[in-house]
């Protein structure tokens, strides 16, 4: 018997193959391609509105491109990212039951700390501090929040969160997340984030799967709902009989307002007494006021005090600067304790209050039983802090 196969056989083979393996894929991830779109949707609105938040806290222009959504694993999270990143922890508390981590990159929560303090964006030298984690757990409960707004009206229900929590992880030396099995397929939605010029990376947000697909099933259920209001709104229209005794009523409404009309016909009076009428309404219904324009000035302190109630919960290291002074490396190489270095401030003369970095203050130095402070005798203008 000939060995060689038909090519319906070669055909009927390749789709079973193929089929079988499909299957298996959809078994595995059971997360369908339907379901990503409306996953996407929901991303993409979501962010839309963290972005515009994210603006408001920096004052930098910040752009949030369309989601790219992929299923994946914590062993496969190892293999592509070896670098230490920052996590941010985002529980839904009502309207929705979950968790799912904010992925950012060092570099980018510097960025963004360093923005939020008032810098410039490039003071991002030195290692990962707490001061660091709290601005962008403080940032993400802003963006979040918003987000979470967004979807209580695409979910047509009350949606909360908790406060974020924000923390280092390495995906390659670390075991998986709480909420996240090792060998656990998840939802990674990846977005392309520029800030300025100063960030143009990637922000990701890992979901687990049951979490994932619990977004789109209450997504997929609110619209349901409304097209189900809509049909029955449509299939019950208002019976004809209703809408000639509106009309009756509109047009019996308009007789009695002084013109006279008869059998549903409106009779216009004479010209002189249209003039009249005219008049006397015209008198009658307008009321003209001085105008009253708003003070700019005003308004742009409650613009201030609302933004900076933004960040009153993150946290600022304060320097008290006794003074300067410059030594060659020859001089500093013959220090010894006892060596006296004198500083370019005068005995007596207030010294430098820094928050960030920036002069803010002056201050004279005193004693506390037996610690040393400093009492605060001049606030610095704004226009002045360099």
């Amino acid at each position: 018997m000939s060995e060689m196969l038909s090519q319906e056989e070669i055909d009927a083979l390749l789709n079973g193959t193929v089929d079988s393996q499909m299957t298996q894929d959809e078994q595995e991830l059971n997360f369908t391609n339907e379901e990503a779109d409306v996953l996407g949707e929901i991303g993409n609105i979501s962010m839309g509105t963290s972005a515009t938040t994210l603006y408001t806290l920096l004052g930098q222009k910040v752009l949030i491109t369309t989601p790219k959504i992929t299923v994946t694993s914590w062993k496969e999270l190892a293999a592509e990212h070896s670098i230490p990143y920052v996590a941010v922890k985002v529980e839904y508390t009502k309207g929705l039951k979950g968790t799912n981590l904010l992925i950012l990159k060092e570099e980018d929560v510097k960025t963004i700390t360093d923005l939020m303090m008032g810098g410039n964006g490039t003071n991002i030298a030195g290692e990962l501090s707490e001061l660091h984690l709290s601005a962008i757990a403080e940032a993400m409960n802003q963006m979040i929040g918003s987000a979470a707004t967004s979807m209580s009206s695409m979910f047509n229900k009350t949606i909360d969160i908790s406060p974020p929590t924000a923390f280092t992880i390495n995906f390659s030396n670390q075991s998986p997340f709480e909420d996240f099995d090792s060998n656990q397929k998840m939802v990674k939605i990846a977005f392309k984030m520029v800030v300025g010029d100063l960030i143009d990376s990637e922000i990701m947000q890992l979901i687990p799967l049951d979490f994932a697909k619990s977004l789109v099933n209450n997504l997929l259920q609110t619209e349901a709902d409304e097209l189900s209001n809509e049909q029955v709104y449509e299939s019950n229209p208002k019976p004809p009989l209703a809408q000639q005794q509106e009309q009756s009523v509109s047009t019996s409404n308009i007789g009695q307002q002084g013109y006279g009309g008869v059998g549903g016909e409106i009779g216009m009076p004479p010209m002189q007494d249209r003039s009249t009428h005219a008049r006397d309404s015209l008198n009658q219904s307008v009321n003209v006021q001085p105008v009253q324009f708003e003070s700019f000035e005003e308004s742009k302190i409650v613009a201030e005090k609302e933004n900076i109630s933004l960040i009153m919960d993150v946290p600022l290291e304060i320097t008290v600067e006794l003074g300067r002074t410059q030594r060659l490396i020859r001089d500093i190489l013959e220090f010894v304790p006892g060596s006296i270095i004198e500083l370019d401030k005068l005995a007596g003369e207030p010294i430098d209050i820094l928050v960030n970095g920036k002069v803010i203050a002056k201050g004279e130095v005193v004693v506390i039983d037996e610690s040393f402070g400093v009492r605060i005798t001049d606030i610095v203008n704004p226009s002045k802090r360099l």
